[in-house]
């Protein structure tokens, strides 16, 4: 009974520190292959680099004049209870390589990822305040020419971010504001993938719609 009772005790730990619980999950799409833009369209930044496919699985965002991105322009997403897991890799630059702009209940929000000179991980904008002044903010080392896992959870109540696993933002939303920095990012909705001054991979990009 002792050793039951400490399985199903490590068990529940295991749960809340990964906080991925399979009864969450409802379902999953597969929104990017590696194989094809299907359903995601260049987004028309002035001085946008050059997007395509790598032959090796991912989408290549390169170095512009500021911004370069694809959105997604398929059928209709979930704007809360969902996560999209994709993955990153920054090849040159010194901003932002693989951020997301997302739905959020009404509105739209964008996670900045390595911007700001290349540590910055934060949401834009949270109550009006931009990624690098809000409570989201925080750093966070990245390599060049190394694949990031990343995670963003989106909820009524919650936005929570992790790299590699490592929960980088846990930030209470519920009844805050959640809009996007006003400019071309805008043009990313309502998903999109974005790099400033920097040349990024995306690739395994999937959408996991969760339960209430």
């Amino acid at each position: 009974m002792i050793k039951s009772s400490l399985c199903l005790f490590i068990s529940v730990l295991g749960c809340l520190a990964n906080e991925t619980p399979q009864e969450l999950e409802v379902s999953r799409k597969i929104l990017f292959d590696g194989q094809s833009l299907e359903n995601w369209e260049i987004t028309d930044f002035a001085g946008r680099g050059e997007v395509g496919l790598d032959g090796n699985g991912s989408a290549m965002l390169e170095f512009g004049i500021a911004l370069t991105g694809i959105h997604w322009v398929g059928e209709e997403l979930p704007r809360i209870n969902y996560e999209i897991r994709w993955e990153a890799k920054k090849v040159m630059g010194t901003d932002f390589f693989g951020s997301l702009t997302f739905p959020y209940l009404k509105s739209h929000g964008t996670l900045i990822l390595g911007g700001w000179g290349g540590a910055l991980v934060g949401i834009s904008c949270i109550d009006g305040f931009d990624a690098s002044e809000n409570d989201a903010a925080t750093a966070h080392r990245f390599r060049t020419d190394h694949w990031y896992t990343c995670r963003l959870r989106v909820t009524g109540t919650h936005l929570k971010f992790w790299v590699d696993e490592e929960k980088l933002i846990d930030c209470d939303v519920e009844g805050r504001e959640i809009s996007m920095r006003t400019g071309e990012i805008e043009m990313s909705i309502p998903l999109g993938f974005s790099t400033y001054d920097t040349t990024g991979l995306i690739k395994n990009v999937t959408l996991i719609k969760l339960s209430d």
